[in-house]
């Protein structure tokens, strides 16, 4: 199939990435238009990978206040310059992630921020409801695996499904910009407030 300017610029369109980028991945999927941005999605997550231990010097704090001034959040979502932080597509970005926080309430950033005792209590409880399902210890041991997952994708932010896109994470839809700027970016902490909660 020709790959013609008009379908290069759609893809650039939809995905903030460079043309010459567009039209290699257009040509690698023979112009399917889906094809190539799951194909850039992929690129982009190999790209974030090695940017993501690069340090996060500047950034920006956003709010996102809801419900008449009921639940209100603060997050601080940082990248290596200014030029980024400046950038609309960054404030959206710092806005969307403190819309996400006040919708999913998260309890962490991550899960290596998730207390050992916390984890242990966990999987205590999942063993305890595991206890007279006569299953051996191996398949028991991959269904605290899988609850563990599954807890952490309920507590933590960068685990939990994009309320805006709920194919991805948090943690991808970060990846994504890191590759569409090409500097690290990181949630670095957040606060949710709700009227009368403790």
């Amino acid at each position: 199939m020709k790959i013609t300017a008009q379908l290069v610029n759609e893809l650039r369109q939809r995905t903030g990435i460079g043309m010459m980028e567009c039209k290699k991945a257009l040509q690698e999927t023979d112009g399917d238009l889906e094809k190539a941005i799951t194909e850039l999605r992929k690129k982009g997550m190999a790209r974030a990978k090695e940017k993501m231990h690069r340090s996060t010097g500047d950034g920006m704090v956003g709010s996102y206040i809801h419900m008449n001034g009921r639940l209100g959040v603060l997050v601080e979502i940082n990248c290596e310059s200014d030029f980024v932080s400046r950038n609309e597509e960054f404030k959206e970005l710092v806005k969307n992630v403190a819309m996400h926080i006040a919708a999913a309430n998260p309890t962490y950033v991550s899960a290596d921020q998730v207390p050992a005792a916390t984890l242990e209590e966990e999987q205590e409880i999942i063993r305890t409801q595991l206890k007279d399902s006569n299953k051996p210890p191996e398949i028991v041991e991959k269904i605290v695996e899988g609850k563990l997952r599954k807890f952490n994708s309920e507590v933590c932010l960068l685990n939990q499904p994009y309320i805006k896109d709920d194919k991805m994470t948090v943690e991808q839809l970060l990846a994504t910009y890191i590759a569409k700027f090409g500097e690290n970016i990181q949630v670095k902490r957040f606060a949710r407030f709700a009227l009368s909660e403790s």
